[in-house]
């Protein structure tokens, strides 16, 4: 199991009441799962996720299903919710 840091920007650092925080998973969507079971009693917290888009170590994971993307010992994740004005 990796570990590593979800960092929350706009919106997302809203909801989550964080700008970061470790993760330990093997793959996004285990990250993302113990993440909406931290905030869960922030029910906006996983609206937003549904929303956003990812980077992880810099390249975005775009339409790639979240179990296939593996992160990296010491690695980071960038929740980023839609931007206005581009």
């Amino acid at each position: 199991m990796a570990a590593g840091t979800i960092r929350y920007w706009a919106a997302a650092k809203s909801a989550a009441g964080t700008p970061e925080e470790p993760y330990e998973a093997d793959t996004l969507a285990e990250a993302l799962d113990a993440a909406r079971h931290r905030h869960g009693s922030r029910p906006e917290f996983a609206r937003v996720l549904l929303r956003c888009s990812f980077l992880v170590d810099g390249s975005p994971v775009g339409t790639r299903a979240h179990d296939t993307v593996t992160l990296a010992e010491g690695g980071t994740v960038e929740v980023l919710p839609p931007f206005a004005g581009g």
